[in-house]
């Protein structure tokens, strides 16, 4: 029962290789290339996900739903505690995750994914890993 309750804690933080699988209500987030060009350069929180879009809250407060398909998103994850080693996967993953950083000297992991994986209901695409108990 120890070792569910010890990997039920690492599945959860999310790293580069799960953050598709994983909630992403709360995490930093940047459009990094979109079909609509109005939709680049958004950035803030994830604030709600459906199966076709997210919904993000900037600095000034003003939520923008942004669609996936066709957009390419750069998430932060926060600073991990450096038990796995993806690190130096997600700095290849994105060049450009400077402009995001405070610069306050913690480090942040850097994911850019493409939206048309991440399109999928949200709570069936967190099941992808293990069949799921409702079907």
């Amino acid at each position: 029962m120890s070792a569910n309750s010890l990997a039920s804690t690492s599945a959860s933080t999310p790293t580069p290789a799960t953050l598709s699988r994983h909630e992403l209500n709360g995490l930093d987030v940047r459009v990094a290339h979109a079909s609509n060009p109005d939709a680049i350069g958004i950035s803030g929180r994830v604030v709600s996900e459906t199966e076709h879009t997210f919904v993000i809250e900037g600095d000034d407060g003003r939520e923008r739903q942004v669609p996936k398909k066709g957009a390419t998103f750069e998430f932060v994850l926060p600073a991990g505690d450096g038990e796995n080693g993806d690190d130096s996967e997600s700095s290849e993953n994105s060049e450009n995750g400077d402009g995001n950083g405070n610069g306050n000297g913690d480090e942040r992991t850097y994911v850019t994914v493409e939206g048309d994986l991440l399109r999928a209901n949200p709570a069936r695409r967190t099941e992808r890993k293990e069949r799921s108990k409702w079907r």
